[in-house]
C-alpha cells in the first residue's frame, strides 16, 4: 500500500475525495432545520482539519475540535444520525470503529459518549495519515496508540505504516475483551449498576415520550396550518374533538350510567352548547343556527389578555341576548370571557365545558362544595361573568343569590326546573341550536400559552385560588394517557371530580388524546366500584387521595374477582395501601404519578415499584428537567452556598422538588394579584438568573433513582429540634392492624418551642383502640421526637372533596379536651403509655407539671 497523499487513510478507511462537498450539502440541509444548526461548527472544524495544506497540524486541529464536540452533545436525534452518517462513510468512524484509541488530551465528555455523539470524529482515534518529515511522535502519542518500538500495537511500527483492517479489527476486539470484563465490577465500584438495571425501562419510557411530544407537536402545527374558518383551526381541545368525530364517529367516548355518547354526538353536543354561548355573545345564527357567522365576524375573535385584565376586578358582569332570556339587561359576553361552571360530573358538564373552549370562552371549574364567602370569592377571583349551576344545587344556594345578583352575573341553570326570575334553562336553549361546527378562529389563541381555563386548588392551607391553565397544559395533558401505555381499545374508569385536575384534564383530556372510552360516575362508590368495571367491561382506573384505600378497607365481594383491570393510574396512594390493593385485586400494574394543578412538572412512576411517584434517571431528567434541592424546616426556604446558589440533595435525603421556568414549561400563576404567587418562584438557583418552579413538596431519590414521597412542607414539623415528616410517622401507625385510617399533624403546645406530633385515628371494625400495643409499637418504630405526643380518636377523617387530609384545619382545633368532644389521649412521659386527656392532665400540661 502506498503511503503518499493519494493514498493516504483516515482512521483505516480511504478518503473520499467529494468529502467537502458532500459536507457542503449537509450544512445547506441543515439551514432548514433550526435543531442541527449546532452542526456547523463541526464539520467547519472537520473540513478544516482534512483540507489543511500542513499535515503536521491536523493532530492538533482534532483536539480543537474537542470543545465543539461538547457542544453538540444535546443536538436533536437527526443531527446524531446526520454526523454519523458522515462519519462511516466518509471514514470518519464511530466510537471504537475507529480503530484506534482515544487521543489522550480530549475531553473526558468525549470519551465517556463512545456512541451516537455529533462529531464522533474529535477526541476518537489518531490520524494515520503520512506524518512529515522529521517529525517525531511524542510519547503521549505513542502511548495513546499503543505504540512500542518494534512490537505490535495498532499500527505496526510506525507513522506511515498501516495494518489491515481486519486485523486492527481483531486486535481491538482482544483489548476491548477484559474491558467488557471488567465492566461490570466497575460499574458496581462506582455505584452505578442500581440505576443501570433499570436502564431499558428508561430507555423505553424515553422512546415513547419523545414520539408523545412529537404527535402533539404535529397536532399543533396541523391545528395552526388548517382553515380558520373550519373546526380544525380552532384551540387543540376544540381540534381535537373535531379530529375524532371524523376518525371516529362511532366510537364511544362517554358512559354515564345507562347513556352513552359517540365522539360524534360528542362533537354534536358541544357544537350546539358553544351556539347558545355564541348568542349570548351577541351573535345571531339565525333560525336553527345554521345560518353563517352572524353580526360579529372574524374580527371579533377572543383576546386572550382581556380575561387577564378582567380576573379578580369584580366588576359588573354581563350577559347577551342570553341574559334577555333569562331576564337580565346587560350587554353581551366579551370575548374571552370567564362562564364559571358549578356541576356534578356528568356528560352536561362536558358538553358545556367543550362549548365554551369552541366559543372562545373561558371556563372556571368551581368546587361543587363552596357556598358563601368561599364560593362568592373564587367567583370574583377569576373574574367570572356568567354561572350555570345544577338544579339540585340551587336550594342550597339560595342565600347566595343576592349576592350573585349584586355581582351582575348572568345566571344560568343546566336543566329543568322552576327557578327564580333572572335564571334560565341552559340546556333548553341548546336544544333550539344547530349542531352543525363553529368557525375554529373563534377559540384559536393568539398564543400557545394564553389562559383557557381556571381550576381552583384544594384550599387546605386557606381560600381556594384559581390557577391559570394555559392552551399549552391542555395539549400536554392529551399525551398522559400515552405515556401511561394507555391504548385506544382501553375503558377508563373515572369517578373523580370533574373540578379538580385528575378529572377533567388528565381523565378527560387524556382519553381524548387518545381516543379511548371513559366510564364517568357522578360519585365515587366503593361499594359498587367493583360490579361497574364488571358491566363496563373497564382496564384502566384512574385513582386519587384515599380512595384505593377505601377499596381495601371493603369487605370482599365476588365482583372483585373475575375483572379486567390491568392498570390503575393516579397519585396519593401510599404503600401500605399500594401493598394490600395489588395483593387483593391483582393482578394489575399501579402507575403512580406526581404533579400540580398550577405547576411546571410532573413525574411517572413507569416502572410500577412500589412506593414510588417517578424516577430521577438523566434520561427522564432531560425531557423533563427538575432538581431536589436541600430545605430548611426552621427557616422555610431552601439552603444556599456561600455563591448564593442553592444546594443539590444526596441520594437518601430529602429535598425540595424544584423545576426551571422555561417557555416550554411556563408557570402562569394564579388570577388576581402577583401576591398570590409569593414564594412560588425561586431565583438564582444554581446559576445567576435562572428561575425555577417551587412545588412545595419534599421528596426523596434514593440510590437506584426512584423519587418517593416525604412531605409537604407545611405539614414537616420540628420538635426537640428535629424534623417530623407527617407521613412516615403516618406509615408506622397504620402499619396496626386495628387502625384504619391516620391523618398526622403538628400542633401547638404552650411553654414549648416547636410543634408536638398529633394523630387523629379511625378504627378498623371491629377492633378496638389498644393504647399499650400502640405505646410499644410507636417505641420501637419511631424515634423518640417522632412520636405523637396526642391521639384523637375520630369516626371519620375530615378530608377535602378531592380526598385529601385535612391537617391544617386538624392543627387549628388543638387538643383542649373543653372544645373537642372527640376521646383525646396524651403521651404521659413518666407512666410510659398514653392516657386519657381529661381537663385535670391538660392543665396539668399547660402549668409545665406534664412532661411530655
Amino acid at each position: 500500500m502506498g503511503q503518499g497523499p493519494s493514498s493516504s487513510f483516515f482512521w483505516g478507511r480511504p478518503m473520499v475525495p467529494s468529502l467537502h462537498g458532500k459536507m457542503r450539502n449537509i450544512e445547506g440541509k441543515m439551514d432548514c432545520d433550526p435543531n442541527t444548526l449546532a452542526l456547523r461548527p463541526g464539520l467547519q472544524s472537520l473540513a478544516k482539519c482534512l483540507n489543511h495544506p500542513s499535515r503536521e497540524r491536523t493532530y492538533d486541529r482534532l483536539r480543537e475540535g474537542a470543545s465543539t464536540a461538547q457542544d453538540l452533545v444535546g443536538c436533536e436525534p437527526r443531527a446524531v444520525q446526520e454526523g454519523a452518517r458522515l462519519g462511516r462513510s466518509e471514514g470518519c468512524g464511530e466510537g471504537w470503529e475507529s480503530r484506534a484509541a482515544p487521543h489522550p488530551h480530549s475531553s473526558r465528555a468525549s470519551v465517556l459518549r463512545p456512541w451516537g455523539v455529533v462529531g464522533a470524529w474529535v477526541g476518537r482515534g489518531v490520524c494515520q495519515r503520512t506524518r512529515a518529515a522529521g517529525k517525531k511522535r511524542s510519547q503521549p502519542e505513542r502511548a495513546a496508540l499503543g505504540f512500542r518500538e518494534g512490537g505490535p500495537g495498532m499500527f505496526a511500527s510506525g507513522w506511515n505504516q498501516t495494518v489491515p483492517t481486519g486485523e486492527a479489527g481483531s486486535m481491538a476486539a482482544l483489548l476491548l475483551l477484559p474491558l467488557l470484563l471488567l465492566l461490570p465490577l466497575l460499574l458496581l465500584k462506582l455505584h452505578l449498576w442500581p440505576q443501570l438495571r433499570w436502564l431499558p425501562a428508561d430507555l423505553a419510557f424515553a422512546v415513547r415520550a419523545l414520539r408523545c411530544k412529537r404527535a402533539l407537536r404535529a397536532r399543533a402545527l396541523a391545528a395552526a396550518a388548517a382553515d380558520p374558518e373550519g373546526p380544525e383551526g380552532g384551540c387543540s381541545l376544540a381540534w381535537r374533538l373535531a379530529e375524532l368525530a371524523r376518525q371516529r364517529p362511532t366510537h364511544t367516548f362517554l358512559i354515564h350510567g345507562s347513556r352513552r355518547f359517540s365522539y360524534s354526538e360528542a362533537e354534536r353536543k358541544s357544537n350546539r352548547a358553544a351556539r347558545a354561548f355564541l348568542r349570548a355573545r351577541g351573535w345571531d345564527w339565525g333560525p336553527g343556527g345554521d345560518s353563517g357567522v352572524g353580526s360579529a365576524g372574524e374580527g371579533e375573535r377572543a383576546a386572550p389578555g382581556a380575561g387577564d385584565a378582567a380576573a379578580g376586578s369584580g366588576a359588573a358582569l354581563a350577559g347577551g341576548d342570553g341574559a334577555a332570556r333569562g331576564g337580565g339587561a346587560a350587554a353581551p359576553l366579551a370575548p374571552g370571557a370567564t362562564v364559571a361552571l358549578l356541576l356534578p360530573a356528568g356528560p352536561e358538564f362536558l358538553w358545556l365545558w367543550f362549548g365554551l373552549a369552541k366559543a372562545g370562552l373561558r371556563t372556571a371549574f368551581v368546587p361543587t362544595a363552596l357556598r358563601r364567602g368561599p364560593l362568592l370569592h373564587c367567583l370574583r377571583s377569576c373574574g367570572a361573568r356568567a354561572l350555570v349551576l345544577a338544579p339540585e344545587f340551587l336550594e342550597s344556594l339560595e342565600p347566595d343569590l343576592p349576592a350573585l345578583r349584586t355581582m351582575g352575573l348572568h345566571l344560568w341553570a343546566a336543566g329543568p326546573g322552576t327557578y327564580p326570575a333572572g335564571m334560565s334553562d341552559l340546556l333548553a336553549e341548546m336544544s333550539t341550536e344547530g349542531d352543525g361546527p363553529v368557525p375554529g378562529y373563534l377559540s384559536s389563541p393568539q398564543s400557545i400559552t394564553d389562559t383557557c381555563l381556571y381550576i381552583f386548588t384544594s384550599g387546605t392551607t386557606g381560600l381556594p385560588k384559581a390557577a391559570r391553565i394555559s392552551h399549552l397544559k391542555i395539549l400536554q395533558c392529551q399525551g398522559f394517557y400515552q405515556l401511561c401505555g394507555v391504548h385506544q381499545e382501553d375503558v377508563i374508569y373515572l369517578a373523580l371530580p370533574l373540578y379538580h385536575m385528575s378529572g377533567s384534564l388528565l381523565g378527560i383530556v387524556g382519553c381524548l388524546g387518545i381516543g379511548a372510552t371513559v366510564v364517568l360516575k357522578s360519585k365515587f362508590s366503593a361499594g359498587q366500584f367493583w360490579e361497574d368495571c364488571q358491566q363496563h367491561r373497564a382496564t384502566v382506573f384512574q385513582y386519587i387521595g384515599e380512595l384505593c384505600r377505601y377499596l381495601v378497607n371493603q369487605p370482599p365481594n365476588k365482583a372483585e374477582h373475575g375483572h379486567q383491570v390491568r392498570l390503575a393510574v393516579g397519585s396519593g396512594l401510599r404503600p401500605d395501601t399500594w401493598e394490600r390493593f395489588v395483593r387483593r385485586f391483582g393482578p394489575l400494574k399501579v402507575l403512580e404519578t406526581y404533579g400540580l394543578t398550577e405547576g411546571n412538572v410532573a413525574t411517572i412512576n413507569y416502572t410500577g415499584q412500589r412506593g414510588a411517584v417517578g424516577r430521577a434517571s438523566w434520561l427522564y431528567k432531560h425531557i423533563f428537567p427538575f432538581s431536589l434541592i436541600r430545605y430548611d424546616i426552621t427557616t422555610g426556604e431552601p439552603i444556599r452556598d456561600a455563591r448564593g446558589h442553592c444546594v443539590a440533595t444526596s441520594p437518601g435525603e430529602p429535598g425540595l422538588l424544584v423545576a426551571p421556568v422555561s417557555q416550554q414549561s411556563p408557570f402562569l400563576g394564579y388570577a388576581g394579584g402577583p401576591e398570590l404567587a409569593q414564594g412560588k418562584l425561586l431565583k438564582d438557583v444554581f446559576r445567576p438568573g435562572d428561575v425555577f418552579f417551587n412545588t412545595g413538596d419534599l421528596l426523596v431519590c434514593d440510590d437506584q433513582g426512584f423519587l418517593r414521597f416525604h412531605d409537604r412542607t407545611g405539614d414537616t414539623f420540628r420538635w426537640k429540634g428535629e424534623n417530623v415528616a407527617t407521613t412516615e410517622v403516618a406509615e408506622v401507625l397504620e402499619a396496626l392492624d386495628f387502625l384504619q385510617e391516620v391523618n398526622v399533624y403538628g400542633v401547638t403546645v404552650p411553654g414549648h418551642e416547636g410543634r408536638a406530633g398529633m394523630a387523629a385515628l379511625v378504627l378498623r371494625p371491629p377492633h378496638s383502640l389498644d393504647l399499650m400495643q400502640l405505646h410499644t409499637h410507636v417505641s420501637e418504630n419511631l424515634p423518640p421526637y417522632a412520636r405523637p405526643r396526642f391521639l384523637r380518636l375520630q369516626e371519620s377523617l375530615a378530608t377535602t372533596e378531592t380526598f385529601k387530609q385535612q391537617k391544617v384545619r386538624m392543627a387549628n382545633e388543638g387538643f383542649d379536651p373543653s372544645t373537642l368532644s372527640d376521646p383525646l389521649y396524651v403521651l404521659d412521659q413518666a407512666a410510659g403509655a398514653y392516657l386519657p386527656l381529661t381537663p385535670v392532665r391538660y392543665s396539668a400540661l399547660l402549668a409545665g407539671d406534664l412532661r411530655i
